[in-house]
């Protein structure tokens, strides 16, 4: 019953934007914009010789590779930054600089210094991820309770230990949030990325199809997938939240 009073209301509000939708398109009588049953007929079109799944595994594998690498970066070095006071006062100006300058700015010198392959989507991926997740960890070790590491000093422990058993534990729960944000930065990313320069990805699917025939059921397709993929990721993510050793932070 509780799952029904949660799914029940968006799915009401979701099937009245798809009526409206029709509705919109058939009074209009419009020869352009498609109705919603040609979206499902051009999407079941690509999913049927295969294009479609294509699309989404290539976009699915710069974001996994660009976001991988930006967490094995990112976490360590937030960590770091969080514990020792002169690496967070000579980075964390360099990286609040950095930081705002949007993602797709950097496309002109991703495609200079990697050419037009998978390379530059993953680093704009990297540079959209990797700087969200650096500076939420380092928030979270500032956050964490002084009595908690005075206790374990006062234990003796080492600093590995301490690491492991107290400021890791205590600072997860700030880190999936991090990354739950960098996650939802770098599938926009990789989007525009694929829009300017590959030849695969739903963000050329979209390109191609407005420009190859002006098929706009396959543009509305393809902003309906990342949006929906957009949000399985973040149900993913969420899910983390949920996990035993993370949810203590959160009120639900």
């Amino acid at each position: 019953m509780e799952k029904l009073k949660k799914i029940l209301p968006p799915l009401a509000v979701l099937a009245s934007l798809i009526a409206l939708w029709w509705i919109v398109v058939v009074q209009t009588e419009s020869v352009i914009f498609p109705t919603p049953l040609q979206v499902v007929t051009g999407t079941l079109e690509l999913a049927e010789d295969g294009t479609l799944w294509e699309h989404i595994g290539a976009s699915l594998f710069r974001v996994g590779t660009g976001f991988g690498l930006a967490a094995a970066v990112a976490i360590p070095l937030g960590l770091w930054m969080g514990r020792v006071d002169g690496a967070y006062i000579t980075l964390n100006p360099i990286f609040q600089i950095l930081r705002p300058i949007s993602p797709i700015a950097w496309i002109p010198l991703a495609i200079l210094w990697f050419g037009v392959g998978n390379l530059s989507p993953v680093f704009l991926i990297f540079i959209a991820a990797v700087f969200p997740m650096i500076v939420q960890t380092a928030a979270g070790v500032h956050t964490i309770e002084r009595r908690y590491l005075r206790a374990a000093e006062n234990f003796g422990v080492s600093r590995t230990t301490l690491f492991r058993q107290v400021i890791i534990p205590a600072v997860l729960p700030e880190i999936i949030v991090g990354m739950r944000i960098a996650l939802g930065v770098a599938w926009l990313v990789v989007v525009a990325a694929e829009m300017i320069a590959l030849r695969s990805g739903l963000g050329y699917l979209i390109m191609d199809s407005r420009n190859a025939g002006n098929r706009y059921d396959l543009v509305i397709a393809g902003m309906i997938i990342i949006g929906v993929i957009g949000l399985i990721l973040d149900a993913v993510m969420r899910k983390l939240e949920g996990l035993k050793s993370v949810r203590w932070r959160y009120g639900r």
